[in-house]
């Protein structure tokens, strides 16, 4: 089946995320916010205690850092950090001694988590321009790896699957949420840069997901469901109805 084309995809994802950082008021197929926030999972109180630009930013489709179990002294690595809520809530849960790295290859997100951080003086928190397909840092560096919603926007899926597992040290986790399908998509879908953009032409099937995980050389240990997840518009509401497309949480283990 034919690919949607890569660097017209990027440039479509940046124009997206873009808007998704100055104008998280504005018109998207995702809901945002703090609100979803809470339906997902994440824990009122530690929402509390990051800054509320961040939240009304966030566009994630799960809660997958209840999957991490993040501890103090963990070094952490956020794939996707956008304008950095995951980033700055794994800050809180490492400290003291912790590190948390978040890598964005939107300049508009990039500069609203750094101005974010620096606002509230999270010096264990920094944000790096890179793409998820090949992240600048070092070989087995990391005790966790975390993204939530971004690895179905990469065309490549395997290549960023493989940079975690490059990343992580032996018995390291990966915690992340994505958007799956539970059949295959159209050529029309797949194609399609505007559905790839909103989380959807890019859904992979999920025992393919799966697959990939493990071919990467991690160990799949839970998945779980999220179906307080949900598209807003009608189109993406047709394609969860018409291919499965739905949000998981999956813990995966490196050897």
């Amino acid at each position: 089946m034919p690919v949607v084309d890569a660097e017209q995809l990027r440039t479509k994802v940046k124009e997206m995320y873009r808007s998704v950082a100055e104008e998280p008021q504005g018109m998207f197929h995702f809901e945002m916010g703090r609100q979803l926030a809470l339906r997902l999972g994440y824990p009122a109180a530690q929402l509390d205690l990051v800054p509320a630009e961040a939240i009304e930013s966030f566009a994630g489709v799960g809660y997958h850092l209840g999957l991490a179990t993040l501890a103090p002294g963990d070094r952490v690595l956020d794939m996707g950090s956008g304008s950095g809520m995951d980033a700055f809530l794994a800050a809180l849960a490492v400290a003291p001694g912790g590190q948390v790295i978040g890598i964005d290859m939107t300049d508009e997100q990039l500069a609203k988590a750094r101005r974010l951080a620096a606002g509230v003086s999270f010096q264990d928190v920094r944000f790096k321009k890179g793409y998820i397909e090949r992240v600048p840092v070092e070989t087995a560096s990391v005790d966790v790896v975390i993204s939530n919603g971004v690895i179905n926007l990469c065309a490549d899926k395997r290549a960023v699957l493989t940079e975690i597992a490059r990343v992580l040290k032996p018995g390291g986790r990966m915690a992340i949420s994505d958007i799956v399908t539970e059949k295959q998509l159209t050529e029309a879908i797949v194609c399609d840069v505007n559905l790839w953009a909103s989380c959807i032409g890019g859904a992979a099937q999920q025992d393919d997901y799966l697959e990939s995980i493990e071919d990467a050389g991690m160990k799949v240990s839970q998945l779980q469901q999220n179906p307080q997840y949900g598209f807003i518009s009608s189109s993406a509401q047709g394609a969860t109805t018409a291919f499965g497309v739905k949000s998981v949480s999956i813990l995966a283990v490196k050897a």
